[in-house]
């Protein structure tokens, strides 16, 4: 029974967003989920589905991946990106992108037309050119919210400068990210996750999205994407983590999914979100956050959707 999971983020709050702002980025979910159910329905596979449905999450300014990614602290935006076919273990993922209009593109083209799992940088963008992947100006990034949000962040910075006090970032800093996972009519799984990264990042930091097995991965029996403070992400391996407990200690998706999610990272000091998807058709929403912009659609075609934690979401039946 073919179905598609996808997350636009975790960390949005109630009150963060204007009733325009929520209406436009439940359309944005339904659309992603709509373009990925079509390549399932005429029996394409999960790679195809998460690729669709990612793609259109990139275009939505809605979320921060591709067109509504946020700024570093040079003014700049960064991309990261990965997918991971779980029929065959293979993966592709990129990092610090600068003028690739859509990173999910680049992912699965590492994974299918190269020897490699990740590229970097100029190095990265140069395998797009190649592979006709288009790229834009960086001013196409560009929006007036996340450049305001930027800007909040460097008064932030320069008042903790003046006083002479640690800069204490709140985790919501570190969310943003676009995920998929699909589970198609042969049984396979497929996962992809795409991010523009933190608000004021430096130094080249890369999160957990682009990490196989911190943000992203997907085997025969189990696909996660995540979406949180990266860091905590990377330490625990933690999508890889979820799936080895479904394999290894034979917990059901969700309880493996919220033990990892919603106690192992907040113990450790993160927290933030994931999709969890079973080749059974299972699906699990863990997320310890006021809301994660979240959705599936299966056989009847029907998207569903939700952003806050107290929005009532069903729960596919197998």
């Amino acid at each position: 029974m073919p179905t598609l999971v996808i997350h636009g983020g975790a960390g949005v709050e109630p009150g963060d967003l204007t009733p325009d702002e929520e209406a436009a980025a439940k359309q944005a979910l339904e659309a992603a989920l709509r373009a990925g159910y079509v390549r399932l329905q005429g029996g394409g596979s999960a790679l195809d589905a998460v690729t669709a449905a990612i793609t259109v999450l990139e275009d939505a300014p809605q979320f921060n991946a591709g067109r509504g990614a946020v700024f570093t602290h040079d003014g700049r935006n960064e991309l990261d990106t990965a997918i991971m076919d779980g029929a065959s273990g293979k993966a592709g993922a990129a990092a610090g992108l600068h003028r690739v209009k859509n990173p999910i593109l680049l992912a699965r083209a590492i994974m299918d037309k190269s020897n490699h799992v990740m590229m970097v940088g100029d190095g990265a963008e140069q395998f797009a050119k190649e592979q006709g992947i288009a790229l834009v100006d960086p001013a196409y990034f560009r929006t007036e919210k996340r450049w305001q949000q930027l800007q909040k962040a460097l008064e932030q910075e320069r008042q903790a400068q003046a006083a002479q006090v640690p800069l204490v970032l709140p985790g919501k800093a570190y969310f943003g990210t676009v995920g998929a996972l699909a589970l198609d009519a042969r049984g396979h799984l497929a996962a992809g996750t795409s991010t523009g990264g933190m608000t004021n990042k430096r130094y080249g930091r890369v999160g957990d999205s682009p990490i196989i097995g911190a943000g992203t991965w997907a085997e025969a029996g189990c696909a996660v994407s995540g979406t949180g403070w990266g860091e905590f992400y990377i330490r625990a391996a933690a999508a890889h983590e979820i799936c080895a407990r479904v394999r290894l200690a034979g917990e059901p998706l969700p309880k493996a999914a919220d033990g990892v999610i919603n106690r192992d990272i907040p113990k450790a000091g993160g927290d933030g979100g994931a999709i969890a998807l079973g080749a059974d058709g299972v699906v699990a929403f863990p997320f310890n956050t006021g809301g994660m912009y979240r959705g599936w659609i299966g056989p009847d075609g029907v998207p569903h959707v939700a952003i806050y934690k107290e929005d009532a979401l069903a729960i596919p039946e197998r």
